[in-house]
Formats: structure tokens, sequence, C-alpha cells
């Protein structure tokens, strides 16, 4: 009865706060620092299932906390190409200010270019800005159901080709040789993931393609395949479909990265900002034809975002 009390106590501590209607939400009343109990694990699982992103303050863990804590939630990978902290090969280390300005400030998701790319990322704030610096987050089931239903219906069918083409580049410029690339390459050859994907979990359809990594959508000649791509990049940028984050020193996010895109905003020069990143291995995207779940964004998004659906669903629009 003891443990019974105890886990009802800790659960009953969670507080929620949305930060907006659809996507992240912070969460207090509870102490990173220690192993969380069963049913604390599982209440904050369901909410970052449901809120995309969920961020934690004045959380002071070490590295082997942040690594415990992101344990409760899977098996952690590593990233092979950006560097990690000392001794900590699965902590991947992102610093910047004067000498080193901040270059995430594109809306995608996270590894993209794996076979099987991540559950999501725990991101611990060590510094940041006085002013700027912000994460924003992107809904990426709403991104989707804000398409016009025939959009919907032709990207349903289409799969695109991801490629970690950046990181290559960098792994050029730090003087890897074309046998190093060649390498890399054979260990992550170009996946091909569904352009809309059915999340394993909630059964709910989101966008899947990212300016960052998808390169080219197999199905389609290439001049129509970059305009659509185009199209379906634009989404994220929507602000009814974001939510915005100030970090704070000792802050966290943990986000689903089946389920939302991200934003670091890049204003800070050349103030620092250093921060450390923690990686939940999960599995292959696929499609589902069977939809479950909540899909319901239809009467969440008002103005000219219906009214757009309207008009491109409209006979004369056809």
């Amino acid at each position: 009865m003891d443990s019974v009390r105890v886990q009802s106590a800790a659960v009953a501590d969670l507080k929620i706060q949305p930060l907006s209607p659809s996507i992240g939400a912070e969460l207090s009343g509870v102490d990173l620092r220690e192993p969380l109990e069963s049913g604390l694990r599982d209440e904050i699982y369901a909410a970052l299932l449901q809120w995309k992103v969920v961020f934690f303050r004045d959380q002071a863990l070490s590295t082997d906390q942040h690594l415990d804590f992101a344990r409760q939630f899977g098996v952690l990978e590593q990233h092979p190409f950006a560097p990690h902290k000392r001794d900590f090969p699965e902590v991947l280390s992102i610093r910047h200010g004067e000498k080193h300005p901040g270059f995430e400030n594109r809306w995608h998701s996270d590894v993209t270019w794996r076979l099987e790319p991540s559950l999501g990322s725990v991101l611990r704030c060590l510094e940041c800005p006085d002013v700027g610096g912000d994460t924003l987050f992107s809904d990426m089931y709403a991104a989707y159901e804000g398409l016009p239903n025939a959009v919907q219906e032709q990207i349903c069918d289409l799969t695109a080709i991801h490629d970690f083409g950046h990181f290559r580049d960098r792994l050029r410029q730090r003087g890897a040789t074309d046998e190093d690339i060649a390498a890399f390459d054979a260990a992550y050859p170009n996946p091909e993931h569904p352009v809309v994907r059915t999340h394993p979990e909630t059964g709910r359809r989101g966008l899947y393609v990212n300016a960052a990594f998808t390169k080219r959508i197999v199905q389609l000649p290439s001049a129509q395949s970059d305009e659509l791509l185009a199209h379906l990049y634009a989404q994220a940028q929507t602000p009814e479909y974001q939510c915005r984050f100030r970090w704070t020193p000792n802050a966290i996010a943990f986000w689903d990265n089946r389920a939302c895109q991200h934003y670091a905003a890049s204003d800070y020069f050349p103030a620092r900002r250093t921060m450390e990143r923690v990686t939940i291995a999960g599995d292959a995207p696929f499609f589902s034809k069977t939809v479950e779940g909540n899909t319901g964004q239809s009467d969440a998004l008002q103005g000219h975002i219906r009214l757009r659906q309207r008009v491109d669903n409209s006979p004369s629009a056809k």
C-alpha cells in the first residue's frame, strides 16, 4: 500500500501547462534527478504523445542523470557525425558563440537520413543568452491536416529519399577523404521514407519531409518533386502550428521526433549558447491507410487556413 501512495502522490504533483492549443507543454512538479516511478514515467510519456514536445525548468542534472532520464524512454543512439561530449559518446555537444555561430536555424526532423530515425531527443540547456536563442517546434499532424484534401490524397502514396548531405559537406571540410565518405555512404545509405508518416503509437498522420534532409520524391519528376516539397516544407512555418520555448539555464526539452519539427533561432550572435542532447533510438517510418486516434484539427484552425482549404477544394479550383 505504501508504494501505491507514493506513486499516486508523484503523479498528482505533476502539472501540465500547454504553450499552444496543439503543441508544447511545460511540465512541473517533478524532479528529473531521481528515477521515475512507473506511473509518473507513463504520465510524462502520455504528455509527450499528446503535446509532441514537453519542457521542464530548473533541472540541475548531471550528465549521468541526463542519460538516465532519457534511458527510461528507450535505447540511446550515438550521432555518427556531430561532436560528442568527452567520455560520453551518447551526448551530443552543441556549442555556439563568437567563433562558432549557430547554424541549426532551419526547420527539420532529426536524423531522418537513418533507416530508423530517432524516437525523440532530450535537450538540456547549460548556458543561454539573455535574449534570443529560442527553439521553435511545429506540429506535423496539424501541418498534414491543414493541407487541402486533394493534396492529402496525393501525397499519402508518395515516398521520399533522405540524405545526410550537409554533414557530408562538413566531413569534407574537416579533411575526410573520398574513401572516408564512401564508408559513411555505405553505413548510412539514403533511406526511402513515406511523405506522410503514421505515428506508431498514436496512429495519427503527419508530414514527414523536411528541408534539411529530404532530397526528392521518388514517384515524381525532379521539377514536380521540388515544387511539391517546397509547398510541404512551408507548412512547418505556419504560426498556428507552432510553439516557441524561451530557454533558461537547466531547462530541458523532450520532443517526439516522429510528430514535430524544430528550428533553433540563431539570433543571439555573438553571445554563447551551450546545449547537450541525448537521442532515443526509433523505428522505421511507415504509412497506414487506416487512420486511428484523434485527427482533429479541423475546428481548431480558423481564418485564412480554413478559407484556403475551402477555395482549393472548390469545384472551380479543379
